[in-house]
């Protein structure tokens, strides 16, 4: 109970959605902030006084708290000193606490990085998914590569750590066209890049727009070479790949995101947000509901929109951990998994496939102890788990 939480605070509104994206985000012509902040708010002391309940002899140190979205940067800088200020009253920050708010590189979201800055944001992540102009827009950005610069440099001169993302695997994408644009990303700015292959995820408009055959993604082939190419090109910069789709300098991984893998308590609040907190030595897991409107009545009439809350079984757990743990480069440490769910490395996963695994040389044993993904291994993760996990 006293390894530090993680918090999430979702903001779900956005100015467009784009095509790509099925996260809990949505468009509004106007939003009544202060509202929306207060509710924030008033989840966030419902989790804490649970917390205080189940332990009262102590509170839980914060390591983190991460902005997300949606576009947090369309968030009044306000509303992020508030609510700053309360998770920094209710519980205990960490003398290095890590504060990270997500934005969009547009000129009048930039505008506002200063005050992001003076109100406790220590860690920026900027969303700029690509340094092409034609490739922008066809993501549906509303920034070009001019703005994500000129973001990038305002960014570096406020933030004492400062993260991007891109998107490659791109339509007609070329491998030397990518490595071009990794390293002119690379030299710009961050000690930490998120770097994630586009996928068609269901229900977006490039779902339909790709089942009608208006677009095709490199094959799976061409899609591996241009993954190996990110971890080549990150490592001439010095950011290993600490996670499937994150590099890092050493030191510069994201605190926030490493306790998820690293099956850590974590509370989430906004609309749609996920949480697992360890409560009365249990494992609870609750979202709250999808929509921002309904998700506001629901704060504002109890004081939180939980719409589900289930302890987790210790297989539950396990399965949870592994999918987790084996993304990151570090792996998955036995004693820990035991802790945490109650279940050995080998109650946790299929003692044929693990072998099958090892011997193809899609896993391995780490000299530590741990088991790890190799590099083979994190391309086949989503076909390989399912199959490994008891």
């Amino acid at each position: 109970m006293t390894e530090p939480l993680a918090l999430y605070v979702h903001w779900p509104f956005c100015a467009a959605k784009c095509p790509y994206c099925d996260f809990n985000s949505h468009v509004r012509d106007s939003v009544d902030a202060a509202r929306f902040g207060r509710a924030l708010q008033a989840e966030l002391a419902r989790e804490a006084a649970r917390l205080q309940t189940d332990n009262p002899a102590a509170r839980r140190p914060l390591a983190s708290i991460f902005f997300g979205g949606g576009t947090p940067s369309l968030m009044p800088p306000q509303v992020v000193a508030d609510v700053i200020a309360d998770a920094c009253r209710l519980f205990d920050p960490t003398p290095d606490i890590e504060i990270t708010l997500e934005a969009n590189p547009t000129s009048v979201e930039a505008a506002k990085l200063a005050e992001f800055r003076a109100a406790g944001v220590n860690r920026a992540s900027l969303g700029v998914q690509a340094l092409d102009n034609t490739q922008l827009a066809f993501l549906g950005r509303k920034h070009d590569a001019g703005q994500a610069i000129a973001a990038l440099e305002a960014a570096r001169g406020l933030f004492p750590r400062l993260s991007f993302d891109l998107i490659y695997a791109r339509p007609g994408q070329r491998l030397e066209d990518w490595r071009a644009e990794l390293r002119q990303a690379l030299a710009l700015a961050a000690d930490h890049l998120s770097l994630y292959q586009l996928t068609i995820e269901p229900g977006t408009r490039f779902a339909t727009e790709h089942a009608r055959g208006a677009f095709a993604l490199p094959e799976d082939d061409a899609a591996a070479e241009l993954y190996f190419a990110t971890g080549e090109e990150a490592a001439r910069f010095g950011l290993a790949p600490y996670e499937v789709s994150n590099y890092a300098k050493p030191g510069a991984e994201s605190r926030h995101n490493l306790a998820y893998w690293r099956y850590g308590d974590y509370i989430g609040i906004g609309a749609g947000a996920h949480q697992r907190l360890m409560l009365g030595g249990e494992l609870h897991a609750a979202r709250r509901h999808r929509g921002p409107e309904a998700w506001l009545a629901r704060v504002e009439a109890d004081g939180h929109a939980v719409t589900a809350e289930e302890t987790l079984s210790s297989r539950d757990r396990a399965r949870e951990a592994m999918l987790m743990g084996l993304r990151l480069s570090e792996g998955i440490d036995p004693d820990r998994l035991r802790v945490r769910t109650g279940l050995s490395l080998a109650e946790a996963v299929n003692p044929t496939m693990l072998s099958a695994c090892l011997d193809e040389e899609y896993l391995q044993w780490l000299p530590n102890g741990r088991l790890a993904a190799t590099w083979e291994g994190r391309l086949r993760l989503d076909a390989m788990l399912p199959v490994l996990l008891r």
